[in-house]
């Protein structure tokens, strides 16, 4: 039985609305992410240190840095190479040599990259398909400008501290292009490169020091379809999840988890072109379906539920937010999906929390609050 005290603090920290930052939470923009006090509070209250906390859709990684700061050993799972790649980045506690060689790059590098910077690799980082839609008037310059800072990467010792770098071209890079409505110079790229090197360093730091005082985690990233999460060797073993906090594709909504909107909102993998990631599939792949077809999304939605309850404890908590485009039709939908997929709601109708959807696009916000822009928390127990 779950507290009613721990349900209505965690309810409490799922209404936060303050920015998301802190630790490396803030090294990546990804869609419709949740605040780490929400995934920090859940995970507080419905396990304990040692016990092993599951995000089968993990997405920029919350769960797994808050589940590693309060000590439990941790599985974070995406289809997404690229929620993998920044999972990764996000806990990875540099060590001071490896920040030293990082922090160098940032001073002394950057302020030398130029547009006109050639070599062979830059070239075939500029023909890259993964760059596509780069060449339009706003972006071409600064395709060019992150093809000479990609190329200097490749310099740098280890791939730990050049996955480090890609990531800050990469959250930069997001800031420059994603769905903005003006452009930016040159000038002011190479500017926000060395603040946000500089600022994402700090977090890094900020990460190792919140390890330092807590029981080592065991923290497994896992690039997987969440059907198949028995097959990781950690639940092979035979060990289960305590705990799955997480937020799963939204049915009937429109979210891009794999492609930035640039130039007018002409959609580039480019993301995938900085990181250094595979990216194969379309919008549909990433979002269980497309927004039309509900029935494909709802059939997706109980082949992973149900991979995410055969690695979970009798009695496990799943805590997850969700929003809907129809809450009164596609809510009670999936209310039969997670009970078909074994699991039984903890609060009801009555108690449930509704929030808006936070770090939401200009050009969704312009649209003002349609229901796809408030989630609501759903609190169920594995039976």
């Amino acid at each position: 039985m779950v507290d009613r005290q721990a349900l209505s603090a965690v309810a409490s920290a799922a209404r936060d609305r303050g920015h998301v930052s802190g630790l490396t939470h803030d090294f990546y923009r990804y869609p419709a992410r949740f605040s780490p006090t929400f995934a920090g509070r859940a995970i507080e209250q419905f396990s304990a240190q040692g016990d092993l906390v599951l995000d089968p859709y993990m997405g920029g990684g919350t769960v797994v840095v808050e589940a590693a700061r309060q000590g439990r050993d941790v599985v974070g799972n995406d289809i997404n190479a690229l929620s993998h790649f920044l999972a990764g980045v996000k806990t990875s506690a540099l060590s001071p040599e490896e920040r030293s060689v990082a922090a160098h790059w940032a001073l002394a590098v950057v302020p030398t990259l130029r547009t006109r910077d050639a070599s062979p690799q830059i070239d075939a980082l500029l023909e890259s398909e993964r760059a596509h839609n780069l060449s339009l008037p706003r972006a071409r310059y600064l395709k060019r400008l992150i093809a000479s800072a990609l190329d200097s990467i490749t310099g740098l010792p280890g791939d730990r501290v050049q996955n480090f770098a890609r990531c800050v071209v990469l959250n930069t890079a997001q800031w420059a292009l994603d769905g903005r409505r003006c452009a930016t110079t040159t000038a002011e790229f190479r500017e926000r490169l060395q603040i946000d090197a500089h600022r994402m360093l700090q977090g890094v730091q900020d990460y190792a020091d919140a390890l330092s005082g807590v029981r080592p985690a065991e923290i497994i990233l896992s690039n997987a379809d969440a059907a198949q999460l028995a097959d990781l060797p950690v639940f092979a073993g035979g060990r289960r999840a305590r705990l799955v906090v997480t937020s799963p594709p939204y049915p009937g909504v429109h979210v891009l988890y794999h492609r930035w909107q640039v130039d007018g909102r002409r959609e580039s993998p480019a993301p995938y072109w900085i990181a250094n990631r595979f990216d194969g599939q379309g919008a549909s792949y990433y979002a269980f379906s497309s927004r039309e077809n509900l029935d494909g999304y709802f059939a997706s939605a109980l082949r992973t539920l149900r991979g995410a309850r055969a690695v979970m404890e009798h009695g496990g908590i799943m805590a997850q937010l969700i929003a809907f485009n129809e809450p009164r039709i596609q809510l009670r939908r999936y209310l039969a999906t997670m009970e078909a997929a074994g699991f039984q709601e903890i609060r009801e109708r009555r108690n449930r929390t509704w929030r808006g959807v936070p770090s939401r696009k200009w050009h969704a916000t312009v649209q003002g609050n349609t229901s796809s822009s408030r989630e609501v928390l759903l609190i169920h127990e594995a039976v």
